[in-house]
């Protein structure tokens, strides 16, 4: 079938405007604000922040799942997708943050997580009860495969090595679990606590569209969509490649854009969005995804998702993908993949632009300089992000320059991909504990899931009780009390350039050129429309930089261009392109100059 190009004006459309120009705040609800004392945040601590938030100049939050769940892996395994766990709050109460953050011209994104659920969901205690339950379909079960000796360990375990293929979890592991009660195994990408739908189904397809028009229904403002580019399996479930120094198989070449993701995610988009007036917003978050595939995917015409999540320029400063062999980051890499992103959605789709996540270290830690010169290299990242072609995300505690937590032991960790690596790299691999701890520091997800930093009394006025995970000892000097009415401080700063993106059409819908590609040090591009050009300049380096740009690429009128963005008090001593250590600058001039 012939899909119809979108034109300029149909991207550009009031549909999508909204949220071209729009900055997403991403909360990580146990770690944001604790209002009970219970040492876990909560959604009343939200509603207690969305001043806080509203101050900041955000458009959208993105609530991580608040659903009730056994929280095996903090909520992303979901046992009743209509309810609040009460560890969060209640129904009630997330209903007065929708509109609190609705009165406040601000809209809620919930996390949809539904390649997979939690053994404990009402659906899977159905399908694991026998082997003729009518839900038996929805999840993906296989018998064993004969082993080689036919050996088992004795009467309802299974035999060894008798896995359906030979897969490895994300989380460590095989993805397969084996059921004594029914003499079968199941399949879990993630924890085995958390089974994978099988989408083949179309009872489980309508079930979750259910689900979510029961949302929309409710007031919900739209969908991050966790992982969900892996919904489509190939159903012969072949064995992957096994790399040097595995234990596992690499299935992703079967479950990442699956033969039917496209047919599913277009369903979706019938069943739930079709026909709702109003402004939504639909993020796939796609580990794997290229540009290619993002184009289909992000295309208008299309209807399947306004924007995609991609990891490509998160996983430059690990060897071969591995989070656990961290390497140094080349600028000239992150600018390489950051701009083939810029030109391959340049015409249709759109992109997400983020430095962190729940899932990701803190952004000044991993791409800045968290020691000297924390603030200013804080406030550098926010400018590069914000000022590229695309939809920024914020993540919790970003907006203050948070920075890596130090954990001394094992026993300091709480996320379970860093449990289970640990476990599995001390057992069967052969390292040893400080080892393994060295190369955990840099990149492991509770970095970014300590408590945020509101203020520098005991926990950071994150709680009044023992928090669930450590507080950053740095909370004394880093926190949101110290900022909010500090005008240099980086809570001040992401103000200023989220304030730039609202009122310069040319940073939400402007083109993009990429400048210097080979500079290890100096990031600089040029966003524009017919009338107006932002020349953007940062420094990835505490060494002065000066910057050498060819005029014929840069067509600004130099004389007059306005310096309309700085981490640094303007100093005319001070030539314009030359760089401090970590400095930014952007510059503003209007129409082209008429030889060009």
């Amino acid at each position: 079938m012939t899909v119809e190009q979108p034109t300029e004006e149909s991207v550009r459309a009031p549909g999508r405007d909204w949220f071209q120009s729009a900055v997403v705040y991403q909360i990580y609800p146990r770690s944001f604000a604790d209002s009970n004392g219970d040492g876990i945040g909560d959604l009343r601590g939200i509603i207690s922040k969305l001043d806080y938030l509203h101050g900041l100049g955000v458009d959208v939050v993105w609530l991580s799942p608040i659903y009730t769940s056994p929280q095996d892996d903090n909520g992303y395994d979901i046992s009743d997708y209509r309810n609040v766990d009460p560890l969060f709050g209640t129904l009630e109460e997330l209903r007065e943050l929708t509109d609190g953050l609705h009165a406040r011209g601000m809209k809620l994104v919930m996390d949809l997580v539904v390649n997979h659920t939690s053994d404990e969901h009402p659906w899977f205690i159905e399908s694991r009860s026998s082997k003729d339950n009518p839900k038996r379909d929805w999840y993906w079960w296989r018998p064993p495969r004969e082993a080689a000796d036919g050996s088992a360990d004795g009467p309802g375990v299974a035999p060894k090595n008798t896995a359906p293929n030979n897969w490895g979890s994300a989380f460590s592991g095989p993805a397969w679990e084996f059921d004594q009660a029914t003499g079968e195994y199941y399949l879990h990408i993630f924890s085995r606590k958390q089974p994978d739908l099988n989408w083949e189904n179309p009872q489980v397809r309508a079930a979750v569209y259910e689900m979510m028009n029961w949302w929309l229904d409710r007031g919900v403002d739209g969908f991050r969509m966790d992982v969900i580019n892996f919904i489509s399996k190939d159903t012969a479930l072949p064995d992957g490649p096994i790399a040097a120094g595995m234990l596992y198989g690499d299935g992703t070449p079967f479950y990442i854009g699956g033969p039917r993701i496209h047919e599913f995610l277009q369903e979706m988009h019938r069943e739930v969005f079709a026909g709702r007036t109003g402004p939504l917003l639909t993020v796939g978050e796609m580990p794997g995804v290229t540009v290619d595939e993002a184009i289909l995917f992000t295309d208008p015409a299309r209807a399947e998702v306004d924007m995609v999540f991609q990891f490509e320029h998160v996983a430059l400063d690990q060897e071969d993908g591995n989070k656990w062999r961290p390497k140094k980051l080349k600028l000239t890499d992150l600018k390489a993949t950051l701009g083939h992103w810029q030109t391959g959605l340049a015409e249709r789709g759109w992109n997400s632009l983020y430095w962190g996540n729940h899932d990701q270290a803190r952004a000044v830690s991993r791409f800045g300089d968290d020691g000297p010169y924390r603030e200013l290299s804080a406030k550098m990242l926010a400018g590069i992000l914000h000022l590229h072609r695309g939809t920024p995300y914020v993540y919790q505690g970003e907006e203050l320059g948070m920075t890596n937590m130090t954990f001394g032991a094992i026993s300091d960790y709480r996320d379970i991909e860093v449990l289970n690596h640990h476990r599995e790299a001390t057992t069967h691999l052969g390292h040893t504990d400080a080892e393994v701890l060295a190369a955990l520091a840099p990149l492991n997800r509770d970095n970014a899931r300590t408590p945020v930093q509101w203020d520098a009394s005991r926990h950071a006025g994150f709680t009044t009780g023992s928090p669930w995970i450590a507080v950053n000892p740095n909370a004394n000097h880093i926190n949101a009390a110290a900022q909010v009415d500090d005008p240099d401080s980086v809570y001040s700063f992401y103000r200023s350039v989220i304030a730039l993106r609202h009122s310069e059409p040319v940073v939400s819908h402007g083109d993009f050129t990429m400048l210097l590609p080979r500079d290890e040090h100096v990031y600089a591009f040029v966003r524009s429309l017919p009338d107006t050009r932002l020349l953007v300049l940062g420094n990835f380096s505490g060494q002065d930089q000066d910057v050498t740009l060819d005029d014929a690429d840069v067509p600004l009128a130099w004389g007059s261009a306005e310096l309309v963005l700085g981490n640094y008090p303007a100093d005319a001593a001070v030539p314009r392109l030359h760089l401090r250590p970590w400095e930014l600058k952007v510059f503003r001039a209007g129409a082209a100059r008429p030889d060009r």
